[in-house]
């Protein structure tokens, strides 16, 4: 049985090599804007060949769309127990990631102008927002309490973010983020559910 290649063990120099490009692709979005960010300038950053990212990315879109995915997986709340303060970790994890530095950029990266690279993006951008929010809704099913159906949550705080943030709309905040949540759980969800009466 051949051994296998020292690329393809876990913290090998294949992983070193991606390490260092989504480095350096998040480092020049945030200092010279996804506009201006290629192939060739993130491999010189990185200290990589120009080929291996063209063999494994293809374009500069798909790179950014797959750091951007990256750094949205990263840092998610732990659940409290609390369907509101889940929530609201929740909004303010989403509005955070969205605000910081690059942050548009990588999104606007997902929504490639190619049709089907943007219907993927934006199909993988909403599974992994309303995955953030999922396990809050689903952890409070357990516990027996009332909770909005997921598209609820979406319009009524995931999206009122989005736009605020794309369009730098001023006091798009934490407190902004929390107050959607209130708003929503203040229409009866998060308590325990009332049991039928026949």
């Amino acid at each position: 049985m051949p051994a296998k290649s020292k690329d393809s063990r876990p913290g090998g120099r294949s992983a070193r090599v991606r390490a260092a490009v989504y480095r350096a692709t998040v480092d020049l979005v945030q200092e010279v804007g996804a506009e201006k960010v290629s192939i060739p300038v993130v491999a010189r950053r990185a200290g990589v060949n120009p080929s291996s990212l063209y063999r494994r990315w293809g374009t500069v879109s798909a790179l950014l769309a797959d750091v951007a995915a990256q750094r949205q997986d990263e840092g998610a709340p732990e659940l409290l127990g609390d369907l509101r303060k889940d929530l609201e970790r929740a909004a303010v994890w989403t509005l955070t990631d969205l605000s910081q530095p690059g942050g548009v950029a990588f999104f606007r990266a997902e929504v490639a102008p190619d049709v089907d690279e943007r219907r993927a993006g934006l199909r993988e951008c909403l599974e992994r927002v309303s995955g953030r929010f999922h396990a809050a809704l689903e952890a409070a099913a357990r516990r027996g309490e009332s909770a909005p159906p997921l598209e609820r949550v979406l319009d009524h705080v995931v999206a009122p973010l989005y736009f605020r943030v794309v369009f730098s709309i001023p006091e798009t905040n934490d407190d902004y983020a929390r107050g959607l949540v209130a708003e929503l759980c203040d229409c009866g969800y998060g308590v325990p559910a009332r049991p039928r009466q026949d």
